[in-house]
């Protein structure tokens, strides 16, 4: 019967007329971060993994109980070691902020993939490309910005190896439902010198060479990685933020 009673419609005059003060919300207050005085530079919330100073937030992936064994140019960048292999974060992340700054070797010798490679991988599993593709023709989605194998970059904005690239990535981790398969995919925005190159764009899973790409298992947060893919690239200015 209270059904029936129901009404659809609004009255002509609102029992309680609207006031501002009504759609404030005032608790809780909004954390405060300091910005960077200048831009790039990590905010007040940021943990630093790299800053030209040590490799101490990094450990060898071959065998994690060893150090980084990559290059230091000391208060200014690393350099991989070609052979030496990957490396990762002591720390495992999540959904995540993270600031790279990148650069390819400066003496041209190679092409296609061959060209100044390697990568970030996020939760070790899922690959945004880093490579030399400035005037270096290969496959569309395995060119610097690309989400290897899976997702081109929306533009080309990368700089000549004489210069520094930057990498802004917003990061969202997979959910996976309580027997294992897949709830929401990872998700990621990527800018590349201050250009929007992946929009939100969905990670379709696993990192492959070969094969479609896939979520084979439930994880939870992971290491970030860096690859050794044979050429001398460099890295600095490393920070990120979980989400």
């Amino acid at each position: 019967m209270a059904q029936h009673k129901f009404v659809n419609t609004p009255p002509e005059v609102s029992p309680m007329p609207m006031k501002p003060e009504m759609t404030e919300i005032w608790e809780p207050e909004v954390k405060i971060v300091t910005a960077a005085k200048i831009s790039g530079n990590a905010p007040s919330d940021a943990m630093i993994l790299f800053d030209g100073k040590n490799l101490d937030q990094w450990v060898s992936k071959k065998d994690t109980n060893k150090p980084a064994a990559w290059k230091i140019v000391p208060g200014d960048y690393m350099e991989v070691v070609p052979g030496s292999g990957d490396i990762q974060t002591k720390m495992v992340f999540g959904d995540c902020q993270l600031h790279l700054e990148w650069s390819t070797p400066d003496e041209v010798v190679d092409g296609g993939q061959a060209r100044g490679n390697s990568g970030v991988f996020f939760q070790n599993r899922y690959e945004l490309q880093i490579l030399d593709s400035y005037n270096n023709r290969t496959y569309r989605n395995g060119q610097a910005g690309s989400i290897y194998k899976d997702h081109a970059p929306l533009v080309n904005a990368v700089k000549s190896p004489l210069e520094w690239n930057v990498y802004d990535v917003i990061y969202t981790a997979p959910r996976f439902k309580a027997d294992g398969r897949i709830d929401a995919p990872a998700r990621i925005t990527v800018f590349l010198n201050g250009v929007l190159i992946q929009n939100n764009a969905t990670i379709n899973g696993l990192t492959l060479y070969t094969g479609l790409h896939n979520y084979p298992s439930s994880h939870g947060d992971d290491v970030i990685s860096l690859q050794d893919h044979g050429t001398k690239n460099q890295f600095r200015n490393i920070w990120i933020r979980k989400l």
